[in-house]
C-alpha cells in the first residue's frame, strides 16, 4: 500500500483525500492545529463563500461540472437547511441592470454563480467531513504536528516534524502532497530556497482595505446580485478589484502563522444580521526580478498596521479622513461592525504606498459614480487587508513531492484549490 503524506488540512487536501479515501492508499494528514475546528482551513472556519466560475478562482483548467460536484459536496456537509441557503449571480446579464453601468465607466464586470454556507454553520463543514476520513483505517490524522522540513531522497520523502511538546520526529513515505494554504508561506518558501527552479513565476500579493458602508446605499446592488465583482485599471496602473461582498455582514480579523500577525477580513451569517454591507478593495502589485518575495512584502505591510495600531489590531479610518490624509479621531453615523478592541481610529496613509492609496481612491470615486454613497465622508475603511499568492510552483520538478492549492500558486478559493487536489489525486490511479 502506497504510504502518502498529505500536509495540512485545507480545502486542496480535502479534495486530494477525499478522492483517494476508497483507494488503496495510506493517507498520513499532518495539521499543526490542535483540533479539527481549528484547522487551516480559513475560508470554511470564515464566511464559506464558494462559486462557480470560469472567470476567477485560479489558473487551472477546472470545468463546470468538477466546480458543482465541489460545491454540492460542501452544501451536503453543511447541513444548511435547503431553504437558508444564500443563493446568486454576480452579473448574470450582460443586457440589462449593472452591467451596462459598470462596463460603461471603465470596470471589468466578473461573472460568477455563489453559494454562501454562513460562518454559523461552518464548524458542520469541518466536523461531518472528518468524521467521514477519520472512520476509514486508511486514513490517519496526526494533529499538533508542525513540518519543519520536507526532504526528498531518492524515490522516498523524509518528513521532519515537531509535536506540542517540540519533539521531533522524522518518518519516511513514499510520496508527500503539500497543501498548506497561504499560512504555510514559511515552510513553502523554505523549500523554494533550496530548489528555486521549482518557481515557475514571481507572482503578486494584494494589498487593500476592507470597506463597510450601511446597507441602504447598495440594497439595489445587492438586490439584483447576490455578490457584485468587478476589476478595473486605475490611472497609477495598478489593477483593483472587489473581493467577498457580505451583505448584512461583518467585518473581523484574520489572524496568520500562530498570531504572529492580524489583518482583516469580512463574513456574514445565515442566522445573524447588521445593517452593513461589507467588501473587500484590493490593489494587485505585481514585482519582477530580483525580488522574489511577495508574501513576505504583503507580510511586512501587516506586522506594520499592527505596529501602528499597538498591537494585534487593525486601523480603522473615515474615507473622508482616508482621502485627505488625516488622522481620524471620531466616526461618525456608520456603527462599525468589528469589535472595539480589535482596532484603533487612526490613519492608513502612515500604511500604505501612495500609489496603493491613489489607486484605492481612484477606484471608490468612480465606484461611486455608479453607485452614489459610496464614497459619502463616514463610510469605514479598516487596514490592512492582504490576500497572499504564492509563486507559481512546477509540480513536474520532484518525482515524490507535490503542491497543492493556494501554496503552490495555481488556485485562489475553495473551489478552485478543492479542485486542484482532485485532479492531482486522479493522477494517482490513471
Amino acid at each position: 500500500m502506497k504510504k502518502i503524506a498529505v500536509i495540512g488540512f485545507g480545502a486542496a487536501s480535502i479534495g486530494y483525500v477525499n478522492e483517494l479515501k476508497n483507494k488503496n492508499f495510506e493517507l498520513h494528514i499532518f495539521e499543526r492545529s490542535k483540533d479539527i475546528i481549528s484547522s487551516s482551513l480559513s475560508g470554511i472556519r470564515s464566511d464559506g463563500k464558494i462559486f462557480i466560475s470560469s472567470e476567477m478562482g485560479g489558473k487551472l483548467d477546472l470545468n463546470l461540472d468538477i466546480q458543482r460536484n465541489i460545491v454540492d459536496f460542501y452544501l451536503d456537509k453543511s447541513e444548511v437547511p435547503e431553504d437558508k441557503i444564500e443563493h446568486g449571480f454576480s452579473f448574470q446579464s450582460k443586457k440589462e441592470g449593472y452591467y451596462k453601468d459598470f462596463y460603461m465607466k471603465g470596470f471589468q464586470p466578473v461573472n460568477s454563480e455563489f453559494y454562501h454556507i454562513g460562518t454559523d454553520y461552518l464548524k458542520n463543514v469541518m466536523k461531518n467531513i472528518y468524521d467521514d476520513l477519520s472512520n476509514r483505517s486508511n486514513v490517519i490524522f496526526h494533529f499538533n504536528s508542525k513540518i519543519i522540513n520536507v526532504e526528498a531522497v531518492n524515490d522516498e520523502v523524509k518528513i521532519t516534524h515537531v509535536n506540542k511538546e517540540n519533539k521531533e520526529f522524522n518518518d519516511i513515505f513514499d510520496k508527500a502532497v503539500i497543501g498548506v494554504g497561504r499560512s504555510g508561506h514559511k515552510l513553502v518558501q523554505n523549500i523554494k530556497k533550496r530548489h528555486p527552479k521549482i518557481s515557475l513565476s514571481s507572482n503578486s500579493v494584494d494589498l487593500g482595505i476592507r470597506f463597510e458602508l450601511p446597507n441602504h446605499i447598495v440594497d439595489d446592488l445587492n438586490r439584483e446580485m447576490y455578490e457584485f465583482k468587478v476589476k478595473m485599471e486605475t490611472k497609477t496602473g495598478y489593477n483593483v478589484r472587489t473581493f467577498c461582498n457580505n451583505p448584512s455582514g461583518y467585518v473581523t480579523l484574520e489572524r496568520y502563522n500562530e498570531n504572529e500577525f492580524v489583518t482583516v477580513n469580512g463574513h456574514s451569517k445565515v442566522r445573524s444580521k447588521t445593517d452593513n454591507t461589507n467588501f473587500a478593495i484590493l490593489v494587485t502589485h505585481t514585482f519582477t526580478e530580483p525580488f522574489n518575495d511577495p508574501i513576505g512584502y504583503g507580510t511586512h505591510i501587516a506586522k506594520l498596521s499592527n505596529i501602528l495600531a499597538g498591537g494585534k489590531k487593525v486601523t480603522l479610518q473615515k474615507y473622508s479622513d482616508f482621502k485627505n490624509e488625516r488622522r481620524t479621531k471620531q466616526i461618525g453615523r456608520v456603527t462599525p461592525t468589528l469589535p472595539s478592541e480589535n482596532y484603533i481610529l487612526g490613519d492608513l496613509n502612515l500604511v500604505f504606498p501612495s500609489k496603493t492609496k491613489e489607486s484605492i481612491i481612484h477606484f471608490l470615486e468612480i465606484l461611486n459614480e455608479v453607485v452614489p454613497g459610496v464614497t459619502a465622508p463616514d463610510n469605514l475603511l479598516y487596514g490592512v487587508e492582504v490576500k497572499f499568492y504564492s509563486n507559481m510552483l512546477d509540480n513536474s520538478y520532484f518525482k515524490n513531492i507535490k503542491f497543492i492549492g493556494d501554496c503552490s500558486g495555481w488556485s485562489r478559493s475553495i473551489t478552485y484549490a478543492t479542485g486542484h487536489g482532485i485532479l492531482e489525486a486522479r493522477k494517482e490511479t490513471e
